[in-house]
């Protein structure tokens, strides 16, 4: 369900290119520092955000230094870290493990039990720093699970779900900023799992797994309809993140927020305009 809160690369300039790949860099050492190899493949571009976020609002003491890895063994790469990248770090290993394990449930995928089994320690550690926000994340991971099962097809209860667990994630702190970043996640959440629906629907409806789409994808204007209703998810999710007091990073930031969130819904909408033009010929 992650992988779509990305940034647009040729639309940004090679300076802000670089700043964002050393927090990149910067949550790949954390997530291997504090959970091995196992937690360093969880790795995510949207927590990437997420660290891009909270260190603008809040400008936490961030670290700057170099690191070789696996991709980069020959070159040292730019790294910073902060406060934000040790709790994204925890966050990406805890909902990695759930995913892993909502995988396994739905569609018994074998990689993704083993794999959750190699987090589950893991997520322990990661839920026993944060216990008030991760209960509050298992519990709506549960209605999700239960709504799916259901065959849930109130799309704005359903998405709503994901968008009060993003809400839990950007709220870092109890402040001023938590209500308009609570505001910020809910919908940029309902944003994620609507276009990963949107992504998924075709396979779902091939493999007869849950998809919030089934019903309308065989209509006339499906595209546009999710097109105008991520959209709006994305119009409430910026008129929060505009509230915020950020100037730094704020350019990565908006091109992430007003650009990159839809490179997938174009290329995905790309590819099945090509594919219904070959079945008309």
């Amino acid at each position: 369900m992650f992988g779509y809160v990305v940034m647009n690369r040729p639309e940004i300039k090679f300076k802000d290119y670089d700043l964002y790949r050393s927090f990149y860099c910067g949550l790949c050492r954390e997530l291997r520092e504090r959970y091995g190899i196992s937690g360093q493949i969880t790795l995510t571009y949207d927590m990437t955000f997420v660290i891009l976020l909270l260190s603008g609002l809040y400008e936490p003491p961030t670290k700057k230094g170099t690191s070789r890895c696996m991709v980069h063994p020959v070159r040292k790469q730019p790294v910073r870290k902060n406060k934000v990248t040790e709790y994204a770090a925890d966050m990406n290993v805890f909902l990695a493990y759930y995913k892993c394990v909502d995988d396994w449930k739905d569609e018994k995928k074998l990689s993704r039990l083993a794999y959750s089994r190699l987090l589950k320690n893991k997520d322990k550690k990661a839920e026993a720093l944060w216990k008030k926000k991760t209960a509050v994340i298992i519990k709506h991971l549960n209605e999700i699970s239960a709504m799916e099962k259901a065959g849930e097809t109130d799309i704005d209860k359903i998405s709503g779900c994901f968008g009060k667990i993003m809400e839990e994630i950007l709220a870092w702190r109890e402040d001023e900023w938590e209500p308009a970043l609570r505001r910020m996640g809910f919908y940029l959440g309902k944003f994620i799992y609507l276009m990963d629906a949107y992504d998924d629907v075709e396979k779902d409806l091939e493999k007869g797994n849950y998809n919030p789409f089934a019903q309308d994808y065989i209509m006339e204007g499906f595209q546009e309809r999710v097109c105008q209703i991520l959209i709006m998810m994305m119009a409430e999710a910026c008129r929060e993140f505009e509230k915020l007091p950020i100037i730094k990073y704020a350019d990565i930031l908006r091109n992430i927020l007003y650009s990159g969130v839809w490179c997938r819904f174009e290329a995905v909408s790309e590819q099945r305009k090509k594919k219904q033009e070959k079945e008309h010929v």
